[in-house]
């Protein structure tokens, strides 16, 4: 009875188009796609975060520039720039791309960043974004980045959020929580006395990046189901073609976000379980003792 009234109501198999495969999202976009719904990458203000404003006048530090999206928006704001990070490839690489978009004075150093070879004041404008969870020893860093900003300076500076760092804990291999991975958890309570007790003065808080939560859970369950040794660099894991799981997830959270009231569910996920906290800190013009 039940096939009969499917064969009257639906097609044949011969009438219907041949199916086509399912077009990839990629979560980088959607990644990005999210971001600049968080106040990331404004082109038209020139702010690399709402709040942080960069020009042709300011010399920025990109200290831990990975990939260097912070050091090539700032090159594109037409700032002179200087970036670190610990690893050759990524300097050289960067490197590169800063000299193909721009011929203000750059220089790329490849750097633990204790200390950093470069004179006291140096910088209008320092970025330190998901480095301090990596350092040991996090007060001589801050100090290290607080010597290089000139007075009135202004900092960017995130570290992950710790709901969601506890909760990768069920998935994630040891290794991401040793050296040098992940060595510390902040508290947002922490976090900021880090800063402060460092010289600096707190003008902006947030937290976001729900998506990236579930994102990297996703991911290391996806290395888990192809039987692979999950330990090592996973930043530049992620930058090879990503696994089904991600995409997947990256699809679902593109299609939430085009629903009507899309972005205000990312705003409570978001203060729910964030993936980063970001802090927006100036150097006070008049110097202080730090005890």
């Amino acid at each position: 009875m039940i096939g009969r009234l499917l064969a009257r109501w639906l097609p044949s198999r011969a009438a219907l188009p041949p199916a086509q495969p399912p077009v990839p999202v990629s979560p980088r976009d959607v990644g990005l796609h999210d971001a600049v719904l968080d106040g990331w990458f404004r082109n038209d203000s020139g702010e690399l975060l709402q709040g942080f404003a960069i020009t042709a006048d300011d010399t920025v530090l990109d200290v831990g520039c990975g990939e260097g999206v912070a050091t090539l928006f700032a090159v594109r704001q037409g700032a002179s720039v200087i970036f670190t990070d610990s690893e050759h490839d990524k300097v050289r690489n960067l490197a590169r791309e800063v000299h193909a978009q721009s011929t203000n004075a750059s220089l790329g150093l490849v750097s633990n960043s204790l200390p950093l070879p470069l004179a006291d004041g140096c910088a209008s404008k320092v970025v330190c974004m998901e480095v301090l969870e990596h350092i040991a020893e996090p007060e001589p860093f801050m100090a290290e980045l607080v010597r290089m900003g000139r007075p009135g300076a202004q900092y960017l500076l995130s570290v992950p959020a710790p709901v969601g760092e506890h909760l990768q804990k069920g998935i994630a291999p040891a290794s991401y929580y040793q050296s040098p991975n992940h060595v510390q958890i902040f508290t947002p309570e922490r976090f900021a006395a880090l800063v402060e007790e460092a010289g600096l003065v707190i003008e902006h808080r947030r937290a976001s990046g729900f998506f990236w939560v579930m994102g990297m859970i996703f991911f290391w369950a996806g290395e888990r189901a192809a039987g692979r040794d999950p330990a090592g660099a996973v930043r530049d894991r992620i930058q090879a073609p990503f696994m089904p799981l991600m995409e997947s997830w990256a699809k679902t959270w593109q299609d939430l976000l085009n629903q009507p009231g899309g972005l205000a569910i990312k705003q409570i996920l978001d203060s729910f379980l964030p993936k980063s906290q970001v802090i927006i800190a100036r150097k006070p013009v008049q110097e202080v003792d730090v005890p």
